[in-house]
């Protein structure tokens, strides 16, 4: 079990390396993500960030929750699994998905209420234990 000086050592640096993620972003896919990261909050309140892969995540329980990020021309939120992409498929139609991501052109507006939606789908599936993935 990690101590509180670790722990809080973790959550600066998690801090650190997300403000420098968001910072090399260009202004309109920074501004994106941050409306992406406060739907994701909005849905999982309990989750805390930090970054894994390269990119934000959120973590809740232990075990990543969901990634996102901020590409040239869109936002993606991770990971769209087989379920949660059959429930949601009509609210889906019309972005572009892939097997595990579902991607936000920046030059429409975000739809919040369904990336909140998904968020709370994925929450469903997680094992509510905490503990690290398998």
């Amino acid at each position: 079990m990690k101590s509180a000086s670790t722990t809080a050592k973790d959550a600066r640096q998690a801090e650190l390396k997300l403000r420098a993620y968001f910072a090399s972003l260009p202004p309109d896919a920074r501004r994106r993500l941050k409306q992406l990261r406060e739907a994701i909050r909005a849905a999982a309140p309990g989750a805390t960030e930090v970054i894994s892969y390269g990119i934000p995540a959120f973590r809740l329980n232990g075990r990543v929750l969901v990634w996102y990020a901020a590409w040239k021309n869109h936002s993606s939120l991770y990971p769209m699994t087989a379920s949660v992409k059959r429930a949601y498929a009509a609210e889906l139609e019309g972005y572009d998905t892939s097997k595990g991501t579902a991607r936000f052109p920046l030059k429409k507006a975000l739809p919040s209420g369904l990336v909140k939606r998904l968020v709370k789908a994925r929450i469903a599936e997680m094992p509510q234990k905490k503990g690290k993935a398998r």
